[in-house]
């Protein structure tokens, strides 16, 4: 018989490569140069040497001679009788137990995992190679429930509590390597019409647990959550009847997002979009905030598409400006094509109702635009990303981050989308869109993306849709509104020229969709106030 003895305990570099075992004993090194972690399943090789080779030797070779140690007796201090210990073949022998584990093919005896009941460390005898979980030579195919456990004390603690009458097995691995062990056996377990995880109730256990009901067919597996540890303490604990009702209590699995409108979740659910917290459009922005019940959400994407030099930006700017004015918001803003100096030009300017833009370097009075920039610093509720240039995707995102965390916007602007992901090259407007929905989501905070839209092949320069999105369909897709800007910027009109076309095209919340209005641009003021059609204004000009 091949065996190697426990040792000592030592680090697990595996475990603290995430940051655990901090106190450096969940390796459990061995007499013949390795070691192994019944927390991770981490083998270590001592020096790089490599331990005997035992899934190279010959069956027979393996079986050869392999008997358990120790004699039958009851597990006094787990209140686990002897005829439950000799159900599952378990030996004792000093202050050891000795798990066998039989050969799947031959149903030979092949392996022990001998457990040191003082210090809880695990060795090995023999091999574990193309055995089947714990306990499961004891029972036939085939029944009503089985029950798998994370470890073999714990097996034999269901089966006393539920007097040997049902089936019971046991992982031989750990939680680390749960699904291995279940993927090996799956066939065999789904023979049962119900299978009864009852992992520890630990974070490792728990994670194992929610990993392997997933493997098996709907409706088939069921995990049971303990007030304790395992199993093996609610025994010891006296808690029987309490592990009953538990076991009997096992929710069966459901993927991750699958409820019944029967759950009330759905109901908290619906109660809680209908009590979003609505961050309005400022008030001369058409219908807007009729047609999306008040605005845009907390946690919404909202994207603003137009084509090249329609004026998004000027939109953009104003509706930052209307937020500022007509509500208490703090608002974090990105803009990937403009310094911040160009960008407190266009800010003050439009508080200051003056197109400083246009006006000569040598013309203007800086001290009468003094006073509109005091009003900001006074009320300190804009936020600029000054990205000096080209900005790593990751950096933006731990930037729009801290706009939100760090400073308390509610909302955030990013001005373009495409200055952000050049291309759709392996996906990074998809995955970009992606990452702004989650974070939206993660912190409540409304994210509006400025979008480039592609020329369209028509000459009606209002002839634009979503489907104009330059980069990917997910820019559409994720968002939850989509507004269109479209201005026919080559009239020969001066009112038709500086007059911009508001389109909702998408609103998931109220699925109203439709022509929001105009907004004409006071080229004088560098605001956008409520406008009309062209013809309109052209008529009304006409006859007056």
């Amino acid at each position: 018989m091949l065996q190697s003895n426990f040792i000592s305990k030592a680090p697990c570099p595996s475990c603290r490569s995430n940051g655990e075992d901090k106190t450096g004993d969940n390796l459990a090194v061995y007499d013949d140069g390795h070691g192994y972690c019944f927390k991770c399943g981490h083998i270590e090789r001592d020096g790089g040497a490599t331990p005997p080779p035992i899934e190279n030797m010959g069956r027979s070779q393996k079986t050869r001679g392999l008997e358990m140690s120790g004699t039958s007796g009851p597990i006094k201090d787990r209140n686990i009788s002897q005829r439950i210990v000799e159900k599952f073949g378990v030996t004792l022998e000093d202050d050891k137990h000795h798990y066998p584990y039989h050969d799947k093919d031959t149903g030979n005896l092949v392996g022990t995992k001998v457990r040191n009941v003082a210090s809880k460390d695990f060795y090995t005898t023999g091999t574990l190679e193309n055995t089947g979980l714990f306990g499961m030579s004891q029972w036939a195919s085939g029944g009503k429930f089985i029950t798998v456990t994370e470890g073999e004390l714990d097996a034999l603690a269901v089966a006393e509590m539920f007097d040997g009458k049902w089936p019971v097995v046991s992982i031989k691995r750990g939680a680390a390597a749960a699904a291995k062990d279940i993927k090996e056996n799956l066939e065999w377990l789904e023979t049962f019409d119900k299978v009864v995880i009852c992992f520890d109730n630990d974070a490792a256990g728990q994670k194992a647990a929610d990993e392997v009901v997933s493997l098996f067919s709907p409706n088939k597996a069921k995990v049971v959550r303990l007030p304790m540890k395992d199993a093996a303490d609610m025994l010891t604990a006296g808690r029987v009847q309490e592990f009953v009702k538990c076991w009997w209590d096992a929710k069966e699995y459901k993927p991750a997002g699958v409820v019944s409108l029967s759950d009330e979740v759905c109901w908290d659910a619906f109660v809680t979009r209908g009590k979003a917290e609505i961050i309005p459009f400022p008030s001369t922005f058409g219908t807007l905030n009729k047609m999306m019940n008040g605005g845009m959400a907390a946690g919404e994407v909202t994207v603003i598409g137009a084509l090249t030099s329609v004026g998004k930006t000027t939109f953009v700017t104003n509706l930052l400006y209307g937020m500022y004015k007509e509500t208490n918001r703090r608002i974090g803003a990105v803009f990937l094509e403009a310094s911040i100096g160009e960008i407190t030009e266009n800010v003050v300017g439009v508080v200051g109702g003056t197109n400083i833009k246009v006006i000569p370097e040598e013309e203007r009075d800086y001290s009468s635009y003094r006073p509109h920039y005091e009003e900001l610093q006074e009320t300190d509720r804009i936020h600029l990303d000054d990205h000096a240039g080209a900005s790593d995707i990751e950096d933006l995102f731990s930037r729009m981050r801290y706009l939100i965390k760090g400073m308390d916007c509610d909302v955030i602007i990013l001005d373009p989308l495409q200055a952000a992901v050049q291309s759709n090259e392996n996906g990074m407007i998809d995955s970009f869109m992606d990452r702004c929905l989650k974070l939206a989501k993660e912190t409540n905070a409304a994210i509006i993306i400025v979008s480039h839209l592609r020329k369209p092949s028509v000459k009606d320069p209002h002839d634009v849709n979503e489907y104009d999105m330059k980069g990917s369909g997910s820019i559409n897709q994720i968002a939850f509104n989509t507004i269109l800007l479209s201005r026919d910027k080559m009239s020969e009109d001066d009112y038709a020229r500086n007059c911009t076309k508001v389109q909702l095209v998408k609103c998931r919340r109220t699925g109203r969709t439709g022509h929001a209005g105009w907004l004409y641009y006071e080229d004088d003021t560098s605001r956008m106030v409520a406008g009309v059609a062209p013809e309109i204004q052209e008529v009304a000009h006409e006859e007056f």
